[in-house]
């Protein structure tokens, strides 16, 4: 799977100690910052991450910040990414099956290391489940264009 993964200063540990374990299990990561724990701004860091996700050029995103919340923010005002704050097994099971998120974003303040790991795992080997979740995916997708055309033409 090829995972896009970024932090901000928060995040910077937890994504230090994560990205050893997303190659040895076979995935191709691109690490799109920030490289240290010295103070810098979530969106120059979560914007990247959404924009390779929409672009196809990577299959899923990966964010950490102090919450997660920021990054949430950010990646979500990105079309045609679901970005989803996780913060245990069962809402990284549900983001996947039934919202089919692209983009994982955790609270490195809220969650341990192995919480973090376990997370991640669920995320990225959970698929979506189709049924009633296609009809209302479907119908997220009708917002988000409709909200596109708004933007694009305010009157």
């Amino acid at each position: 799977m090829r995972i896009a993964v970024a932090c901000d200063h928060r995040g910077y540990e937890a994504k230090r100690r994560l990205l050893p374990v997303l190659k040895s299990a076979g995935h191709q990561v691109e690490d799109l910052g920030c490289d240290s724990t010295s103070a810098v701004d979530y969106p120059d860091f979560a914007a990247p991450v959404a924009r390779a996700v929409a672009r196809g050029d990577a299959d899923v995103g990966i964010l950490m910040d102090g919450s997660g919340i920021g990054m949430s923010v950010v990646a979500n005002k990105i079309h045609g990414v679901r970005a989803a704050l996780v913060h245990d097994h069962v809402t990284s099971r549900r983001a996947r099956e039934h919202n089919h998120c692209n983009v994982l974003c955790l609270g490195t303040d809220l969650l341990g290391e192995d919480q973090i790991r376990q997370i991640v795992d669920i995320f990225l080997s959970t698929g979506f489940t189709d049924g009633r979740h296609v009809r209302r995916l479907e119908k997220v997708t009708q917002v988000e264009m409709e909200e596109c055309r708004r933007a694009a033409d305010p009157k």
